[in-house]
Protein backbone atom coordinates (compact mmCIF):
# COMPACT_ATOMS: atom_id res chain seq x y z
CA UNK A 1 0.00 0.00 0.00
CA UNK A 2 1.60 3.43 -0.86
CA UNK A 3 1.80 6.04 1.24
CA UNK A 4 -1.07 8.61 0.89
CA UNK A 5 -2.68 11.36 2.75
CA UNK A 6 -5.71 9.87 3.85
CA UNK A 7 -3.62 6.83 5.22
CA UNK A 8 -1.04 9.36 7.14
CA UNK A 9 -4.10 11.04 8.49
CA UNK A 10 -5.45 7.64 9.45
CA UNK A 11 -2.77 6.66 11.34
CA UNK A 12 -1.98 10.34 13.30
CA UNK A 13 -5.13 10.99 13.54
CA UNK A 14 -6.45 7.44 15.09
CA UNK A 15 -3.18 7.24 17.35
CA UNK A 16 -4.00 10.73 18.87
CA UNK A 17 -7.75 9.61 19.83
CA UNK A 18 -6.76 6.53 21.19
CA UNK A 19 -3.82 8.00 23.38
CA UNK A 20 -6.83 10.55 24.54
CA UNK A 21 -8.81 7.39 25.32
CA UNK A 22 -6.54 6.19 27.76
CA UNK A 23 -6.09 9.88 28.93
CA UNK A 24 -9.43 9.59 29.93
CA UNK A 25 -9.63 6.24 31.48
CA UNK A 26 -6.69 6.97 33.98
CA UNK A 27 -8.47 10.47 34.72
CA UNK A 28 -11.72 8.92 35.61
CA UNK A 29 -10.11 6.56 38.41
CA UNK A 30 -11.86 3.77 37.88
CA UNK A 31 -8.99 1.66 36.49
CA UNK A 32 -7.50 1.58 32.53
CA UNK A 33 -6.42 -1.07 30.60
CA UNK A 34 -3.32 -3.80 32.13
CA UNK A 35 -0.76 -2.02 29.76
CA UNK A 36 -1.91 1.51 30.60
CA UNK A 37 -2.01 0.11 33.93
CA UNK A 38 1.46 -0.76 34.06
CA UNK A 39 3.02 2.21 32.18
CA UNK A 40 0.85 4.65 35.36
CA UNK A 41 2.02 2.56 37.98
CA UNK A 42 5.81 2.61 36.59
CA UNK A 43 5.50 6.32 36.29
CA UNK A 44 4.93 6.24 40.19
CA UNK A 45 8.51 5.80 40.33
CA UNK A 46 10.27 7.83 37.63
CA UNK A 47 9.38 9.73 34.17
CA UNK A 48 6.15 10.31 32.43
CA UNK A 49 3.30 8.04 31.85
CA UNK A 50 4.11 8.92 28.00
CA UNK A 51 7.76 7.96 28.83
CA UNK A 52 6.82 4.57 29.96
CA UNK A 53 4.54 4.16 27.47
CA UNK A 54 7.65 4.14 24.63
CA UNK A 55 10.29 2.26 26.88
CA UNK A 56 7.82 -0.51 27.36
CA UNK A 57 7.08 -0.07 23.91
CA UNK A 58 10.56 -0.88 22.72
CA UNK A 59 11.12 -3.62 25.17
CA UNK A 60 8.10 -5.37 23.54
CA UNK A 61 9.52 -4.77 20.10
CA UNK A 62 12.52 -6.82 20.96
CA UNK A 63 10.94 -9.39 22.36
CA UNK A 64 8.59 -9.32 19.61
CA UNK A 65 11.94 -9.50 17.32
CA UNK A 66 13.36 -12.18 19.62
CA UNK A 67 9.70 -14.43 19.36
CA UNK A 68 9.63 -14.50 15.98
CA UNK A 69 13.70 -14.22 15.44
CA UNK A 70 12.91 -11.60 12.96
CA UNK A 71 14.33 -7.99 12.75
CA UNK A 72 12.91 -5.38 15.24
CA UNK A 73 10.53 -3.66 13.78
CA UNK A 74 11.76 -0.03 13.58
CA UNK A 75 8.43 1.69 12.47
CA UNK A 76 6.38 0.38 15.47
CA UNK A 77 8.94 2.96 17.03
CA UNK A 78 6.92 6.00 14.98
CA UNK A 79 3.78 4.34 16.80
CA UNK A 80 4.95 4.49 20.50
CA UNK A 81 6.23 7.99 20.29
CA UNK A 82 2.95 9.16 18.61
CA UNK A 83 0.97 7.72 21.70
CA UNK A 84 3.65 8.59 24.43
CA UNK A 85 3.75 11.66 23.29
CA UNK A 86 0.33 11.88 22.55
CA UNK A 87 -0.43 10.60 25.97
CA UNK A 88 1.39 13.15 28.21
CA UNK A 89 -0.12 16.33 25.97
CA UNK A 90 -3.69 14.77 26.88
CA UNK A 91 -2.49 14.38 30.73
CA UNK A 92 -1.11 17.94 30.67
CA UNK A 93 -4.46 19.25 28.74
CA UNK A 94 -6.85 17.65 31.23
CA UNK A 95 -4.79 18.01 34.59
CA UNK A 96 -7.13 19.98 36.29
CA UNK A 97 -9.97 17.16 35.43
CA UNK A 98 -10.79 15.94 39.00
CA UNK A 99 -13.84 13.68 39.20
CA UNK A 100 -15.77 14.52 42.19
CA UNK A 101 -18.41 12.11 41.84
CA UNK A 102 -18.94 8.25 40.86
CA UNK A 103 -21.08 9.11 37.99
CA UNK A 104 -18.40 11.68 36.38
CA UNK A 105 -16.32 8.99 37.04
CA UNK A 106 -18.20 6.23 34.97
CA UNK A 107 -19.00 9.23 32.01
CA UNK A 108 -14.96 10.17 31.69
CA UNK A 109 -14.23 5.91 31.96
CA UNK A 110 -17.05 5.15 28.97
CA UNK A 111 -16.04 7.89 26.70
CA UNK A 112 -12.29 7.19 27.22
CA UNK A 113 -13.21 3.50 26.20
CA UNK A 114 -15.01 4.76 23.26
CA UNK A 115 -12.14 6.93 22.02
CA UNK A 116 -9.75 3.92 22.73
CA UNK A 117 -12.13 1.70 20.87
CA UNK A 118 -12.56 4.59 17.93
CA UNK A 119 -8.53 5.14 17.55
CA UNK A 120 -7.67 1.83 17.11
CA UNK A 121 -10.36 1.54 14.30
CA UNK A 122 -9.23 4.31 12.53
CA UNK A 123 -5.59 4.17 12.85
CA UNK A 124 -5.89 0.21 11.79
CA UNK A 125 -6.83 1.60 8.55
CA UNK A 126 -3.42 2.76 7.25
CA UNK A 127 -2.24 -0.75 8.07
CA UNK A 128 1.04 0.67 9.21
CA UNK A 129 3.22 -0.24 12.18
CA UNK A 130 0.63 -1.32 14.94
CA UNK A 131 1.39 -0.69 18.42
CA UNK A 132 3.82 -3.42 19.82
CA UNK A 133 1.53 -4.66 22.11
CA UNK A 134 -0.77 -6.36 19.29
CA UNK A 135 2.57 -7.69 17.26
CA UNK A 136 3.29 -9.06 21.16
CA UNK A 137 -0.13 -11.09 20.74
CA UNK A 138 0.81 -12.06 16.88
CA UNK A 139 4.24 -13.44 18.11
CA UNK A 140 2.99 -15.41 20.94
CA UNK A 141 0.70 -17.39 18.50
CA UNK A 142 3.14 -17.51 16.04
CA UNK A 143 5.94 -18.88 18.18
CA UNK A 144 3.81 -20.74 20.27
CA UNK A 145 0.91 -21.91 18.07
CA UNK A 146 -1.95 -20.83 20.83
CA UNK A 147 -5.04 -19.21 19.07
CA UNK A 148 -4.78 -15.37 18.73
CA UNK A 149 -7.57 -14.48 21.63
CA UNK A 150 -5.21 -17.03 24.04
CA UNK A 151 -1.92 -15.28 22.81
CA UNK A 152 -3.79 -11.64 23.43
CA UNK A 153 -4.88 -12.72 27.13
CA UNK A 154 -1.48 -14.02 27.92
CA UNK A 155 -0.30 -10.56 26.51
CA UNK A 156 -3.35 -9.18 28.61
CA UNK A 157 -2.19 -11.08 31.85
CA UNK A 158 1.78 -10.21 31.82
CA UNK A 159 0.84 -6.91 32.24
CA UNK A 160 -1.72 -7.48 34.52
CA UNK A 161 0.94 -8.92 36.70
CA UNK A 162 3.52 -6.07 36.24
CA UNK A 163 0.70 -3.91 36.66
CA UNK A 164 0.03 -5.21 40.59
CA UNK A 165 3.68 -5.26 41.03
CA UNK A 166 4.20 -1.43 40.27
CA UNK A 167 0.13 -0.89 42.32
CA UNK A 168 -1.27 0.75 38.66
CA UNK A 169 -4.57 1.34 38.68
CA UNK A 170 -6.70 -2.12 38.16
CA UNK A 171 -10.03 -1.53 39.25
CA UNK A 172 -13.24 -2.58 37.45
CA UNK A 173 -12.38 -0.43 34.60
CA UNK A 174 -9.64 -2.93 33.81
CA UNK A 175 -12.00 -5.67 33.47
CA UNK A 176 -14.28 -3.63 31.22
CA UNK A 177 -11.49 -1.99 28.72
CA UNK A 178 -10.58 -6.35 28.47
CA UNK A 179 -13.95 -7.56 27.72
CA UNK A 180 -15.52 -4.60 26.19
CA UNK A 181 -13.05 -3.12 23.69
CA UNK A 182 -12.91 -5.90 21.33
CA UNK A 183 -17.26 -5.89 20.62
CA UNK A 184 -16.95 -1.90 20.39
CA UNK A 185 -13.80 -2.16 17.84
CA UNK A 186 -16.44 -4.93 15.98
CA UNK A 187 -19.23 -2.45 15.77
CA UNK A 188 -17.10 0.59 14.59
CA UNK A 189 -14.81 -0.61 12.03
CA UNK A 190 -17.18 -1.27 9.23
CA UNK A 191 -18.42 2.43 9.59
CA UNK A 192 -14.84 3.97 9.82
CA UNK A 193 -13.97 1.29 7.05
CA UNK A 194 -16.82 2.90 4.83
CA UNK A 195 -15.51 6.31 5.63
CA UNK A 196 -11.95 5.49 5.25
CA UNK A 197 -12.97 4.19 1.48
CA UNK A 198 -14.59 7.06 0.86
CA UNK A 199 -11.83 9.64 1.25
CA UNK A 200 -8.57 7.31 0.51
Amino acid sequence: MKLSLPRILSYVIGLLVLSFGVTLTIKSEMGTGAWDALNVGLSSIAFTVGTWVILVGIILIVINSLLLKRKPDFYALITIFIVGFGVDFWLILLNQVDPQNLGMKFLLFFAGLFLLSLGITIYLQAKFAPVPIDNLMIAIHTRFGFRMSVAKTIGELIAFTFALIFSGPIGIGTILVTVLIGPIIHILQPRVEKIYARYS
